[in-house]
């Protein structure tokens, strides 16, 4: 099975996959790919690390700041054909909601996040890995309407947060893991003929087409495992 990673907050390539498939109009019970994202597993922050987080003063781009053990298990029972159980994450009080989500088994399953090639490993778990490059003006400028916009903090919050935490977290954590990927796509969501390529390959895969070819080449997953293609992004959360 694979899974596929990608941003928001506008139409992530992950979305714009789903969308080209038609999955969005599929019951979840029957889809035959399923999207998760990074952002459901925040780690459960105490109450000196919430204060600083209502404050911008929380380091959410660093690679701790996420459940990499959640990440692994839901992973594996993923791989194993189970229906797994996703965290819902708030935001607004940086915080788990009591509700899960469930994510029924698939084909196929696209993994977004910015972080996902960090740890190895997550990273080895995917058969496909796509890094979506885009510009810095642009992340810096989704950031902003996202984050005033959906999540209620001011300008000036979202600025300093950007220059003191997020900037030097892409830096140093995100760029680096490019080189891991199988496959770099430019320009996001825009760039439809990349798009239009992985939603081929993932159909040929639906449809059986390569599943010989696939079989002897997914690092010894057999034919009961789920395929995965995992994706991250240059753009800061």
């Amino acid at each position: 099975r694979r899974l596929n990673q990608v941003m928001s907050p506008h139409i992530s390539v992950c979305g714009k996959i789903m969308e080209l498939l038609g999955q969005n109009k599929i019951d979840h019970h029957q889809r035959q790919v399923a999207i998760l994202s990074q952002d459901s597993f925040y780690r459960v922050l105490t109450p000196d690390q919430k204060a600083k987080a209502l404050k911008g003063q929380f380091n959410f781009d660093h690679p701790d700041a996420f459940d990499n053990e959640l990440i692994v298990k839901t992973l594996w029972d993923i791989l194993e054909g189970k229906t797994v159980q996703i965290p819902v994450y708030d935001f607004v009080t940086h915080s788990r909601k009591e509700e899960v989500v469930m994510v029924y088994p698939a084909d196929v399953v696209l993994f977004e996040g910015i972080l996902m090639f960090y740890s190895q490993e997550i990273r080895d778990l995917f058969q496909m890995k796509l890094f979506v490059d885009t510009d810095a003006d642009t992340r810096l400028s989704r950031r902003v309407l996202r984050d005033i916009g959906e999540r209620g903090r001011d300008l000036e919050q979202v600025l300093t947060q950007y220059i003191t935490f997020v900037k030097p977290a892409f830096e140093e954590f995100c760029l680096p893991t490019k080189k891991c990927a199988d496959v770099i796509i430019p320009r996001g969501a825009d760039n439809l003929v990349a798009i239009n390529l992985i939603v081929q390959h993932i159909q040929d895969i639906l449809n059986g087409g390569l599943t010989k070819r696939l079989n002897s080449s997914l690092n010894g997953y057999g034919t009961s495992r789920k395929r995965q293609v995992s994706e991250s992004s240059s753009r800061p959360h």
